[in-house]
């Protein structure tokens, strides 16, 4: 069996970080918490909610890297994947979240299709919205540099369950994504610099493609995920839409997005369909500006 370090950032919400290790070992039904076969990598972001004791307390087998609460997403993952380099001799890294629930078999799975493939490739998961039934996030991400299209492939459609047949992709989402030390030996860390928050994991992803490595998302690592924990929340207010645009929580943050498309993007027209998505955002708002005074409220994923 292949070594593998599981690694995600915590800030705060312990209560998700409970019942997100819970899941996990529930996977391997241990006959204590540190017999699980994977190393665990948790970076506590400047956590004031006890959380740090919590976990060397009930887990002192988990690995606790400390930030200072300025870290985002690619700086905590940063940390971690920094430690297993240094201290573990994990040959592979797997990127996780706090609010993940996996399939029982997901770590059987993984662990077979790690075996079937080469350590050069990336492999991901597929992501299911938790408390939707079987509604997809995602099954890897395409990027296509001449047009600029950027999305998740399935994203918010129902899951039949009849095709199991992996799909290579341009990018992969940061959660459920098995990476080879290697590959972190070659491309260096995400970029924290540029992309703090959103799309660290698209870029690492883009870079891997033009160096030469696969992504591939296989249906049978299912994984769901609680978006109640996830992003920005923008209201109808002006105020919250306005911030939308700029705070590093938002994924509608336009200096990320121009950075993005600056390093991607072929041409001058791909930048249509960054156009396109701004256009959807601000109509998005002023329609549900007025339906708001009907009493109607946004449902989001």
């Amino acid at each position: 069996m292949m070594k593998i370090a599981l690694i995600f950032p915590i800030h705060n919400k312990l209560e998700y970080t409970k019942k997100g290790l819970t899941d996990i070992y529930s996977c391997f039904q241990p006959e204590t918490p540190d017999s699980i076969p994977i190393d665990i990598v948790i970076t506590d972001d400047g956590s004031t909610d006890g959380s740090y004791d919590w976990i060397k307390t009930n887990y002192p087998k988990i690995h606790l890297v400390k930030g200072d609460g300025s870290l985002w997403w690619s700086g905590g993952i940063n940390k971690a994947v920094g430690y297993v380099l240094e201290k573990l001799e994990a040959e592979y890294i797997l990127l996780w979240n706090n609010d993940i629930r996996p399939e029982n078999r997901y770590f059987e799975n993984l662990f077979k299709i790690l075996a079937d493939n080469e350590p050069e490739t990336i492999i991901c998961s597929k992501i299911y919205i938790e408390n939707k039934n079987n509604f997809v996030l995602s099954l890897g991400g395409i990027f296509n540099p001449k047009t600029g299209k950027y999305a998740l492939n399935g994203y918010g459609a129902k899951d039949d369950l009849s095709d199991n047949k992996p799909v290579e992709v341009d990018w992969f989402p940061g959660m459920g994504t098995c990476i080879s030390r290697k590959i972190f030996t070659i491309l260096g860390l995400f970029d924290e610099k540029n992309f703090p928050q959103y799309h660290g994991d698209s870029d690492f992803g883009l870079r891997a493609r033009k160096e030469g490595f696969k992504i591939i998302a296989y249906p049978q690592l299912r994984i769901w995920n609680d978006r109640s924990n996830t992003g920005y929340s923008n209201n109808a207010s002006f105020k919250t839409f306005i911030r939308s645009m700029f705070t590093l929580k938002s994924n509608f943050n336009i200096s990320k997005d121009i950075r993005f498309y600056r390093r991607h993007a072929a041409g001058i027209f791909a930048y249509r369909f960054l156009i396109k998505k701004y256009f959807r955002h601000i109509g998005g708002y002023l329609k549900w500006s007025i339906l708001q005074i009907f009493g109607f409220r946004r449902n989001t994923m």
